[in-house]
Order: structure tokens, then sequence, then C-alpha cells
């Protein structure tokens, strides 16, 4: 059962991380094979990832979803979202 208060966020962020990846890591400090989820639970990583993925959401998402809203999400969810972030790229 979906919860309407509850938006689904994981999807467009998962899509945000799949189509940006390079360039959020780009953003980051470090050489790319130093990304690992354990380097990037700091919370200094942590705050440029949320940054970067609220700001590539679609327009619409971020009307529904203001920034404090998708920072909480982003913060419970941090190591499903680092997982799909250190992923490599299909």
């Amino acid at each position: 059962m979906v919860d309407l208060m509850q938006p689904d966020l994981m999807s467009p962020i998962l899509r945000v991380i799949g189509e940006h990846r390079a360039q959020i890591l780009q953003k980051l400090d470090g050489k790319p094979g130093e990304w690992t989820v354990a380097a990037l639970q700091k919370q200094q990583a942590m705050d440029t990832v949320i940054g970067c993925c609220y700001e590539l959401l679609p327009g619409l998402v971020r009307l529904a979803v203001k920034e404090p809203t998708f920072r909480t999400f982003m913060l419970n969810n941090r190591d499903r979202v680092l997982a799909q972030l250190v992923q490599a790229p299909a």
C-alpha cells in the first residue's frame, strides 16, 4: 500500500544517480577508485551528494518535495543511496 503522505522519492533519486553519477562524484574530493560507501559516509560528502541530487531532480519533484524533507529522506536512506552511487555503471 502506498502512503500518499510519503512520496516515493527513491525512483527519481536512483534515476538521477544513474544519469549523473560522474557529475556527482566529480564534486567530491578524491580519486574515483577511492569512492566507497565508507568514504562517502562522512557528513560533508553526504551533504554534497544530497545537494547535487536535489539540484538534478526534475522541477516538479522539487516543487512537491522541499529540500529539508529531501535531506531527511536521503539521510534515512543513506546506505541505499550510497551503494547505488558507488556501484559501477552498467
